[in-house]
């Protein structure tokens, strides 16, 4: 078992300050894998107070020297590549060669992406005879999730390090190793004393200190709607900024004229991808009534040939969901589908067959579900895909829109009929035949999905204070 039982503040690898361990569980052997000490407050003032403290000079950096430092930072994390993908293949079940490729490079392009954003920022603005300023935000406080990891820390500390700001990471206490190769990384790339701080630990514990504290000045957090509001809470009296992405129900609208054999597949992956543990993953799909049977029958066929294995395997299945919470929350909303009358056309509650331990789900499909069933309104989390009738596109739209989210939304079919129904989705993301998002392009939500946008020069400016000098010479 791996123990990362101390936190990296300042610099330096320090025991916590009165924090209890934790034991991470393997998902694949419900045994555990890794322990971590779960932060407390006092971790967290330590680690703010060295950050406070580095913001005084790296705040002060030149665009270059940030840069290299950036440039720095990506070698050291390629070296690790193979380390990030064991860890959360064993801490988290995302198949390690899955882990090994799009989850941890994903790291590697925010990288790269959030540098040339800064080499091209404009930092000064005139409006007239006012020069507007962009200025680092402070110290950062970031919450992230368990479901993409690496991806999910890497779009907050690159812009929060490009924009020169300071800050103070909590990982998912489900999946923490990587967040501990990612500081090592840090540290032999030479990022100053202070500047990266990482405190293990939990929600109620670390988050809330983190969330509250007076002297972060930005709270950054990916994670559950639910989770999201509590932190806004605890942000409010602070009245520091908060910065979310939170959760969402993809739609994917099939338009009546698609073919299915060339549109639904690229989709389709995305049902299944990580397990079905995305937040953007298409798993509405609303398909013409006319042509349901056609659907059900394809998309069956399709989730019926999706692989389920060990985690440590390589290959291209996928593994099991995170945790028990997760897999008996998955289990319930299988069970209410059934309940509330939906057609179940394979898969269905219970582990596959071959299957005697593990937090594993069956690819599952669902036909004749209405937008009033718990499983259409509530993020499954699991490799699910439900499958919804409309009469003409106006009921498409309303059943898509439908919902208390708004992060993502997918039309599958001709690609310009699709461009001309784009607006009338209420949702920060809209994609056409497929699901993934741009690196490049903004990335956040409508509605309950948060308030906020990362990724290149959006997210680049989500970390900075904007100031407005008034009277200086031109």
């Amino acid at each position: 078992m791996k123990s990362y039982l101390k936190h990296y503040i300042d610099g330096a690898w320090v025991d916590s300050i009165g924090g209890a361990p934790r034991a991470v569980i393997s998902p694949s052997t419900e045994e555990p894998c890794s322990e971590i000490s779960i932060g407390t407050v006092a971790d967290v003032d330590a680690a703010v107070a060295a950050a406070r403290r580095a913001f005084k000079t790296f705040s002060q950096t030149s665009v270059e020297e940030r840069v290299a430092l950036m440039g720095r930072i990506g070698d050291e994390y390629k070296k690790r590549i193979a380390d990030f993908g064991e860890s959360m293949a064993m801490e988290m079940g995302a198949p390690v060669s899955f882990a090994s490729t799009a989850q941890a490079f994903s790291g590697v392009a925010h990288l790269s992406i959030a540098a040339r954003a800064l080499k091209d920022f404009n930092f000064v603005e005139m409006i007239g005879t006012t020069h507007v300023v962009h200025e680092p935000m402070g110290v950062i406080g970031m919450i992230t999730p368990w479901n993409w990891p690496l991806n999910q820390i890497m779009l907050k500390v690159a812009p929060s390090l490009a924009a020169g700001n300071t800050m103070v990471l909590k990982p998912s206490e489900e999946c923490p190793g990587c967040a501990v190769i990612l500081a090592e990384v840090m540290h032999a790339a030479g990022v100053p004393a202070g500047v990266f701080n990482l405190v293990q630990g939990d929600g109620p514990t670390t988050g809330n200190a983190i969330s509250c504290h007076a002297d972060i000045d930005m709270v950054s957090f990916t994670g559950s709607t639910r989770a999201g509001i509590l932190i806004a809470k605890a942000a409010a009296d602070t009245v520091k900024r908060v910065h979310t992405e939170l959760g969402g129900k993809a739609a994917n609208v099939v338009l009546p004229g698609a073919d299915f054999a060339t549109v639904l597949p690229p989709t389709l992956q995305g049902v299944v991808a990580n397990s079905g543990q995305s937040c953007i993953a298409p798993t509405r799909i609303l398909v013409h009534k006319d042509r349901e049977a056609e659907a059900v029958g394809f998309t069956k066929a399709y989730m019926e040939a999706v692989p389920v294995g060990d985690p440590m395997t390589p290959g291209a299945h996928i593994g099991p969901v995170v945790n028990k919470a997760q897999f008996e929350k998955i289990q319930g909303l299988i069970q209410s589908a059934i309940d509330d009358g939906a057609v179940l056309e394979t898969g269905g509650t219970g582990r596959p067959a071959d299957m005697n331990r593990g937090y594993y789900v069956r690819p599952t499909v669902f036909s004749g579900v209405t937008p009033d069933m718990r499983i259409a309104q509530e993020e499954v989390f699991g490799p699910v895909a439900t499958i919804m009738r409309y009469s003409d596109i106006d009921e498409a739209v309303e059943i898509a829109n439908d919902t208390p989210f708004g992060l993502s939304m997918t039309i599958s079919g001709d690609p310009a009929e699709a461009a001309l129904l784009a607006p009338r989705m209420r949702a920060g993301i809209v994609t056409i035949n497929s699901w993934g998002p741009d690196a490049n392009a903004p990335f956040g939500g409508y509605k309950q999905s948060g308030n906020g946008r990362e990724n290149g020069v959006f997210g680049l400016r989500e970390f900075m204070e904007v100031k407005s000098v008034i009277g200086a010479p031109a």
